[in-house]
């Protein structure tokens, strides 16, 4: 196909989202090297991140052309090669096995602890923030967010002083370090980045707080409650039932497990190409009912609260901080590619949550059902 034929197919499906190329308002985009229209077709999301990191081409505002196209369903009408073969994949081979599973630890949560330091604010908490106080009153500020999150965990487990508490993906301890501060707890938490367990051992020192380089599959012992925010994105449908095994074995008879996902409108099996190549390896986004499906016969749904209009504010608030601290990172470990590849990250999550694409959920899960029934705190 000519390069002629090319653009004006692009330009086609652009339209199809009043994206224009050569446009004048902030979500039109300027195409700086003509081999993006191929790169487009031939390989849907992944070539157009790509092209995007490559300086192909530029916009004003990277999310709204983004959420435009996203709004259109244009990502659904051009998949590429890679989506083809990253199905292939999935379907034929466990990507989240016991033997991958520090793949995402080595290649994201160790790209530097400047780099999370610079964007998460003054908690390192990687999860989404949420945006209002007890009295439902909207915050303005993400570690005022942030610490609303943590608090809002902690309200909904009803924690008390001495429960031992396990968190699944601790991070970089933050949850944790709250909850023992707060609300007087013992805790666990376990990860599959040693940059993370490091910087939590330090964070949390002095505090009775564990933390483990180690898959969750291992953990065999007895909690009191059990959390895990933003890591079951990591775990793939085929670990779906292993991962509430755990838990359920994990979690005392009167026990509550606090699952806080980002999850899709659809069942899939495996990530976005350019995601899964260039951010979250091995990913994949529950839906609900997959998440349903797996909970059943082992515990009952207490409560299933969406707030994911929040993660659209935690993401800008983020972008603004990486971008206001970019300059003090180093030069070599972050160039421009990879600050274009960053941005493109970042705008692609905020485009995700606004079109509605994507939910964030928490879940409070009881092994029997609570005595009386469970009150959910908001």
């Amino acid at each position: 196909m000519s390069v002629a034929s090319l653009r004006k197919r692009v330009e086609g499906l652009l339209e199809l989202a009043d994206v224009r190329v050569g446009g004048q308002r902030p979500w039109d985009i300027r195409v700086e090297d003509e081999e993006f229209y191929s790169r487009v077709m031939a390989q849907g999301s992944l070539g157009l991140g790509e092209s995007y990191m490559e300086g192909m081409w530029h916009t004003d505002s990277l999310d709204e052309m983004l959420v435009r196209l996203m709004r259109a369903h244009v990502d659904e009408q051009v998949h590429g090669w890679a989506a083809i073969l990253d199905g292939l994949r999935a379907h034929l081979v466990n990507l989240q096995s016991h033997r991958r599973s520090f793949t995402i630890g080595e290649r994201h949560y160790d790209l530097g602890n400047d780099l999370y330091r610079a964007m998460l604010g003054k908690r390192l908490v990687y999860s989404c923030g949420y945006w209002r106080d007890e009295r439902g009153q909207p915050l303005h500020d993400l570690d005022a967010a942030q610490e609303a999150k943590l608090d809002l965990v902690c309200r909904k487990l009803g924690l008390r002083p001495g429960m031992r508490v396990l968190d699944i993906g601790s991070g970089w301890g933050e949850a944790l370090k709250f909850a023992a501060e707060r609300y007087g707890i013992r805790g666990v938490g376990v990860t599959v980045s040693r940059e993370q367990a490091d910087l939590a051992d330090e964070l949390c020192a002095g505090l009775p707080i564990e933390f483990r380089l180690q898959d969750y599959r291992e953990l065999d012992e007895p909690f009191d409650r059990i959390f895990s925010l933003g890591m079951f994105e990591h775990v793939g449908v085929k670990n779906y039932a292993g991962y509430f095994d755990v838990a359920r074995r994990c979690l005392k008879r009167d026990g509550l497990f606090l699952l806080h996902t980002i999850g899709g409108n659809r069942s899939v099996t495996h990530s976005d190409p350019w995601i899964a190549k260039y951010i979250f390896p091995n990913s994949m986004l529950p839906s609900a009912k997959q998440i349903a499906e797996h909970v059943e016969d082992r515990f009952v749904i207490e409560d299933w609260h969406n707030f994911s209009a929040d993660y659209d504010l935690t993401l800008q608030a983020w972008r603004d901080n990486v971008e206001r601290g970019w300059e003090h990172l180093d030069a070599a470990r972050y160039d421009e590619r990879f600050r274009r590849m960053w941005r493109f990250y970042l705008a692609a999550s905020m485009a995700t949550f606004r079109s509605r694409h994507a939910q964030l959920w928490q879940l409070v899960l009881s092994p029997d059902g609570v005595p009386g029934g469970y009150v959910a705190p908001r």
